[in-house]
């Protein structure tokens, strides 16, 4: 009947509903006797925790996500199966003073993704109106979050038929400072927070993959593409960037990578390690097995990191545009693989290669929760003693 796993589950849930700090206790170590001769009370309890001993209250204890806090002498008079040692025993309250708890155990977040058709526009002005019109279907269903894919402007390119990649997408470059204006201004008048996908910038000379975050409160700030496929480079000669940095939201903290990013792991786990809780992914890919490789490195990155991943692509064809002429997608929120997630990692996924909105909602609360009680703990049980991953150039802070 598991009774003393039952009790020990209930005193945890009267102390988070109670919103206290933890749940505190002194447990006997009953099997010391047999070890006392050999064994001090601290080398005992640490062979308790190694599993090269067994006792039956304090191995049971430890199994049941308590911690020793200290050693107690003379704890219980008379006990010569302890020798009258104890341990101090805790268990953390990891939601504790939560915003006071908010009322509610989750925290839901709605997120947006737009799976943007790639059609010809007569102007920016075309382009304006097909983003506002997302921003109020996304609005209306009370998202925290809209989505946008890698270059989603690209068909303003058609203007510039008469050029080659590399002067086109120069020219592209010239909207965008007036669209991030329009998603800055829409941002607050929606009342969502929008990650802008990606947009071609001429800085110092140089070309760019670069989008925004632009928060519902008027604030925002830029992210740019760190690795560039070798199609980026020989086409358009766009340069990585070489900010690594999260985000803090109202929502919590965020991170953002573009496409082939994702395909990194150290980068992404330079975000985690940052307090990531979710990931976006804008991107563009042409052909199945390009988005393929989008899509599971995107699952990798939420199981291994901990975190939600959202992907969001284009879809549909653009015969005037050169380099970005087809297009595949299938946008999707992916989550870590444990019991309170998707058994198959999928929060949702949009329909592929069809223009549409993928709405779905992530607790956040859960991410707290896998982090310290999951069934695999990767960021706490990353070996520190064998490897160790850093920054090199530093962070660049946003503008």
């Amino acid at each position: 009947m598991r009774l003393g796993r039952r009790l020990y589950d209930a005193r945890k849930e009267l102390c988070e509903h109670l919103n206290l700090r933890s749940v505190m206790f002194g447990g006997r170590i009953p099997n010391y006797h047999k070890f006392a001769r050999k064994l001090t009370p601290r080398q005992y309890i640490d062979k308790v925790r190694e599993k090269t001993i067994d006792d039956p209250v304090l191995s049971f204890q430890l199994a049941n996500d308590f911690h020793v806090v200290r050693l107690l002498k003379g704890y219980l008079q008379n006990d010569a199966g302890s020798m009258e040692y104890a341990t101090l025993m805790e268990w953390d309250n990891i939601f504790q003073n939560e915003e006071e708890m908010g009322g509610s155990w989750s925290r839901n977040v709605r997120l947006g993704l737009v799976q943007w058709q790639m059609r010809n526009y007569q102007g920016v002005d075309g382009l304006f109106e097909h983003l506002d019109f997302f921003l109020q279907v996304v609005s209306g269903y009370n998202s925290d979050f809209a989505v946008f894919p890698e270059f989603f402007n690209a068909p303003l390119m058609a203007l510039y038929a008469n050029q080659n990649e590399a002067e086109a997408i120069r020219s592209l470059a010239q909207h965008t400072p007036a669209i991030r204006d329009f998603m800055v201004e829409a941002a607050v008048k929606h009342n969502v927070n929008i990650i802008s996908g990606s947009m071609p910038v001429v800085e110092g000379g140089l070309l760019y993959n670069r989008g925004y975050l632009c928060r519902r409160d008027g604030t925002w700030e830029r992210y740019e593409k760190a690795h560039i496929t070798p199609n980026e480079k020989q086409a358009w000669g766009i340069h990585g960037g070489d900010q690594v940095r999260v985000f803090d939201t109202d929502c919590g903290k965020v991170g953002v990578v573009v496409c082939y990013d994702c395909e990194f792991p150290e980068l992404v786990r330079l975000l985690a390690l940052q307090g990531m809780q979710i990931l976006f992914v804008p991107f563009m890919t042409d052909t199945q097995n390009a988005f393929s490789r989008v899509r599971q490195c995107a699952m990798a990155r939420a199981i291994e990191n901990e975190c939600y991943v959202a992907i969001a692509g284009s879809v549909g064809n653009l015969p005037r545009v050169k380099n970005t002429d087809i297009q595949y997608a299938q946008s999707a929120v992916f989550t870590p693989c444990d019991f309170a997630f998707p058994a198959n990692g999928i929060k949702a996924e949009a329909t592929a290669n069809t223009e549409m909105v993928l709405v779905a909602d992530v607790d956040m609360s859960l991410l707290k929760d896998l982090h310290h009680r999951g069934s695999v703990q990767n960021l706490k049980d990353r070996r520190q003693d064998l490897y160790n991953l850093h920054l090199v150039a530093g962070t660049i802070p946003a503008q």
